[in-house]
């Protein structure tokens, strides 16, 4: 019995999507698959990816060009929020799913589909992603998972695409699981499933080696509007072209790339090699214009919040409702981030050189400096501490009367 009717397939032409194809239809008894690939800046030809949906069984092959809401509505946001998954990772993969996963159920009501597929294995966060997002998005779509269901290993499922003419796309040379965006590249499988081998040269793409880069340094100026990048070297740039030329600026100089063990969703540990240069340059002169431009109290809430922002976008909660809140806040916060920021790129390197801001700026010369034009009032520092410190003076005298504990 059909699992399904209609069913519109989330495809990338890889292995696991490519077999979902006949395997919807051949195991499942689907009447009609219909294929969708977004193109996300990652640069490959996305025609001969159409037509090998068609030609592994697709009724129909969509492809759609989502650069411009992929960088305008996920990674900008991503930009205003610092959000950097444990500290470190950029979540250059992360941010494109629940903009496919929007456009797939859209697809999917636009063609009256019953039912959406993606073809994400049982123990990766992409599997999370898609589900709880389509679940936000149209609880009334089935989602069918037959990559998570088929307990099929990965060779087997290559022999099962081969019976059904499907060649497979990876070869013995190139071990490699890579997922490509405008945003980044993540690396994964083969030789780098051991955390203690040092990625080889080749697995990297969009980051110069710290010996092929420039032996002089670069220095980049940043413009931020409301915590937006909206100029780079004083050309102000649309927001696409803000994360290409980033890429380029930074990438030449070999600034990007992370070699991370992170904590997927499904609660095992995961060596991710990764691809950043554009975003993680943008996200760090952000940082430090916001240390400028905001209060202290605004700026240290900000950073607790942040982390809880990287984690839920990570976790596929991008539709939920903390996430929301919180993107308030960091959109209110984000109205005096206006200004620049000036960086030295070199080997590997994207180094704060200097940071002004017209109108915002919270640093005031006068009260800052220690030379003659000082306007800071010493004499209400005293003052200051006797109140600021009586807390602390009045817990040490209860010690004291009570005595040493024995």
């Amino acid at each position: 019995m059909a699992r399904a009717n209609k069913v519109v397939l989330a495809y990338s032409g890889g292995v696991d999507t490519s077999v979902c194809i006949p395997y919807l239809k051949n195991e499942w008894g689907v009447a009609e698959v219909i294929t969708f690939a977004a193109d996300l800046g990652q640069g490959d030809e996305l025609e001969p990816i159409r037509q090998k949906a068609l030609d592994s069984g697709a009724s129909k092959s969509i492809v759609d060009d989502l650069i411009e809401p992929f960088i305008s509505e996920f990674a900008f946001p991503a930009i205003r929020a610092n959000g950097l998954y444990e500290g470190r990772y950029p979540l250059s993969t992360a941010l494109a799913r629940p903009l496919i996963a929007r456009r797939l159920v859209e697809i999917a009501r636009e063609l009256g589909a019953d039912a959406v597929a993606h073809g994400c294995t049982g123990k990766g966060n992409d599997q999370v992603r898609f589900d709880v997002a389509i679940g936000a998005l149209a609880p009334e779509l089935k989602v069918l998972t037959p990559a998570r269901e088929w307990g099929m290993s990965r060779e087997e499922t290559i022999a099962y695409g081969e019976r059904c003419g499907i060649p497979a796309p990876v070869s013995k040379k190139s071990p490699y699981s890579i997922d490509l965006n405008l945003l980044g590249r993540s690396i994964e499988a083969g030789p780098l499933e051991d955390p203690d081998v040092e990625p080889p040269e080749e697995v990297f793409a969009m980051t110069s080696s710290i010996e092929a880069a420039p032996v002089n340094p670069e220095i980049v100026e940043i413009t931020f509007e409301q915590g937006n990048p909206v100029a780079i070297n004083g050309i102000a740039l649309d927001p696409v072209s803000v994360i290409r030329k980033a890429n380029a600026l930074a990438g030449n100089h070999g600034f990007g790339r992370l070699d991370m063990v992170e904590n997927r969703v499904v609660g095992i540990k995961s060596r991710e090699i990764y691809e950043t240069p554009g975003l993680l340059l943008l996200i760090r002169a952000h940082q430090e214009l916001e240390s400028l431009t905001l209060a202290a109290d605004v700026l240290r809430t900000k950073r607790q919040l942040e982390s809880q922002w990287a984690d839920l976008v990570y976790q596929g909660l991008w539709y939920g409702p903390l996430k929301e809140a919180i993107d308030a806040f960091i959109n209110c916060s984000q109205r005096t981030v206006n200004g620049k920021v000036r960086l030295k790129l070199h080997r590997g390197n994207a180094i704060v050189v200097g940071r002004s801001s017209s109108n915002n700026s919270l640093y005031v010369p006068d009260m800052a400096t220690y030379g003659g034009e000082d306007q800071f009032d010493h004499r209400a520092a005293e003052g200051f501490i006797y109140v600021w410190g009586l807390p602390i003076r009045l817990w040490a005298a209860a010690q004291r009367r009570n005595g040493p504990r024995g």
